[in-house]
C-alpha cells in the first residue's frame, strides 16, 4: 500500500527527497491537504499561507540540498518569530500584529539546513496556562496539553512531520505525552532563544516534536546547529544503565501513568538494561514548588508591559498570577533560585553510574475538557534543574496515549536522546 507523504516521519521523508522519489512540493501539498481535512476539528494552527508554503517548496526543489532537513515542513509555535508571518502569542493583545521582520535564531538555523516553516501553531496565552482552541487529535473532547498545544497536535495528527515548541514548566513533554508523539526539551540554553517571546528567563527552553525520537533529534540538531544530536539509525551497541524514579509525586500519578512507568521498566530489563530504583533526597521534593515560584516571578517581569498597558486583555488567571507574583519579596525569589541551583549541582553525583533517569511524563492521559491544559507537576523539577528530557510514548491498549520521560545530565543531550531511542525500540510492539 502506498503511504501518503504526510504520513511519513521526518527521516523517511528526508531519505525519499534525497533519493529523488519525493519532492518538497509533493510533501507540502500532502500536508496541506491533511490540514484542510482535519483543522476544523483539531484547531492546531494560527497562521497558514498555503501558496507561500508551496512557493518555498518549489524553490527548495530547484536548489541543491541544504542539509538534513531539506524540503521538510515544520510547524512553529506562535511565540517564535518567522519572517513574513505574524506572531500572535495566543493573546488578543497581539491579534492583527504585522508580520515579523526576521526569523528567530532557531528558525534561521533550521532554514539554513533546509527546513520549510509551514505556519504558526496554537500556543496558550503567552505560553502560560490559558488554553487556545486546539483539541487532542485522539479524543477531541480532551486537552492536547500546553503550552505547545498546536505543535504537538499537528505532529500527532499527521499535519506536519516536525514542530518547534517551548517549555517553561512542562510545555513540550506534557503535550507530547497527551498527544502520543516524541518530544525533546534540551538542556537549558542549548537552542538559542533570540526571537522567542520570553516567559521566564531562567527556565524557557526551545525544543522539538517528531513522530519518533530520531525525528525530534533531527530537528533539534538543526535548531541548535549541533549536529551531534542527530541519532544513528540504530542505537549504539550495549544497553544503557537506567535509574527509574517515581518522584515525590507518585501518589498523584493515575493508574495509566503508573502502568506505563512499570511497562517501561519491564521492557528495559527484558532488553538487557541495567535497571535500578532512584529515590532522590527529600530536599528535591520542593523543586516543583520552587519552579512554579520562579516562573511566576519571572513571568511578572517578562509581561510587565502587557500587564501595565493592556491588562484588560489578559486572562483573569494570568492577570491575577502577575499581580500575586509582583508582591513576592526579592529575598524569597533569590533564596528559591539558590535552592534550585544547589539541587542542580548535586544531581550528577546522585545519578553517578547510570546513563539516564526514567520518570513519569504526566500524571496520566490527557484529561477530559478544554478549559485547562493539564498539570505540569511531573515536569517542573526536571525543567528547574535544566536537564535534557525526552518523552517516549509507551504503547498501551488505552484510547489515549501515555509515556515516560528519559532525563539526562545537563549538557549530555546526545546521551539522553540515544537512551530514549533505545527505550523506544525496546518498547516497540
Amino acid at each position: 500500500m502506498t503511504v501518503a507523504p504526510h504520513r511519513l516521519g521526518a527521516l523517511e521523508a528526508a531519505l525519499r527527497i534525497d533519493a529523488g522519489t519525493l519532492t518538497a512540493v509533493a510533501l507540502v501539498a500532502s500536508c496541506l491537504e491533511r490540514i484542510a481535512e482535519r483543522e476544523p476539528a483539531v484547531g492546531a494552527w494560527e497562521h497558514l499561507d498555503p501558496e507561500a508554503a508551496l512557493d518555498r517548496a518549489r524553490a527548495l526543489d530547484r536548489t541543491p540540498r541544504r542539509g538534513p532537513l531539506h524540503g521538510l515542513p515544520m510547524a512553529v509555535k506562535d511565540i517564535v518569530d518567522v519572517a513574513g508571518m505574524p506572531t500572535g502569542m495566543g493573546s488578543p493583545i497581539h491579534a492583527g500584529a504585522p508580520p515579523a521582520g526576521a526569523d528567530a535564531a532557531c528558525v534561521a538555523l533550521a532554514q539554513a539546513r533546509g527546513a520549510l516553516p509551514l505556519g504558526k501553531t496554537v500556543t496558550t496565552e503567552f505560553a502560560n496556562f490559558h488554553p487556545g482552541k486546539t483539541r487532542n487529535p485522539h479524543a477531541l473532547d480532551h486537552t492536547p496539553g500546553g503550552s505547545s498545544s498546536g505543535s504537538a497536535a499537528a505532529v500527532a495528527d499527521f499535519m506536519v512531520p516536525l514542530a518547534i515548541g517551548t517549555q517553561t514548566a512542562g510545555s513540550i513533554i506534557r503535550p507530547a505525552a497527551y498527544c502520543g508523539v516524541a518530544g525533546f526539551k534540551p538542556s537549558f540554553g542549548l537552542i538559542p532563544r533570540a526571537g522567542v517571546k520570553p516567559l521566564a528567563d531562567s527556565l524557557d527552553t526551545v525544543g522539538s516534536f517528531g513522530r519518533s525520537v530520531a525525528d525530534a533529534a533531527l530537528l533539534a540538531a538543526a535548531l541548535s546547529g549541533w549536529d551531534d544530536l542527530i541519532l544513528p539509525a540504530e542505537p549504539p551497541a550495549g544497553p544503557p544503565r537506567l535509574a527509574f524514579c517515581r518522584t515525590a509525586h507518585w501518589d498523584r500519578a493515575q493508574p495509566e501513568a503508573q502502568a506505563a512507568f512499570e511497562a517501561a521498566r519491564l521492557a528495559a530489563a527484558r532488553a538487557g538494561a541495567g535497571v535500578r530504583v532512584l529515590t532522590l533526597p527529600s530536599d528535591f521534593d520542593a523543586l516543583a514548588d520552587a519552579q512554579a515560584a520562579i516562573q511566576a516571578v519571572e513571568t511578572a517581569r517578562a509581561l510587565a508591559w502587557e500587564r501595565l498597558a493592556r491588562g484588560q486583555l489578559l486572562s483573569d488567571r494570568l492577570r491575577d498570577q502577575i499581580d500575586a507574583a509582583a508582591a513576592i519579596p526579592l529575598t524569597r525569589y533569590v533564596d528559591t533560585v539558590e535552592m534550585v541551583r544547589a539541587c542542580r549541582t548535586r544531581l550528577p553525583d546522585l545519578t553517578a553510574g547510570v546513563d539516564a533517569i526514567v520518570a513519569p511524563s504526566a500524571a496520566g492521559a490527557a484529561p477530559e475538557g478544554l478549559a485547562a491544559t493539564g498539570d505540569p507537576l511531573f515536569n517542573r523539577a526536571w525543567t528547574a534543574v535544566h536537564a535534557p528530557v525526552v518523552h517516549v510514548p509507551v504503547p498501551s491498549g488505552d484510547a489515549l496515549p501515555v509515556g515516560v520521560s528519559v532525563v539526562g545530565r545537563f549538557g549530555a543531550d546526545p546521551v539522553a536522546l540515544g537512551v530514549a531511542q533505545w527505550l523506544e525500540q525496546a518498547l516497540a510492539p
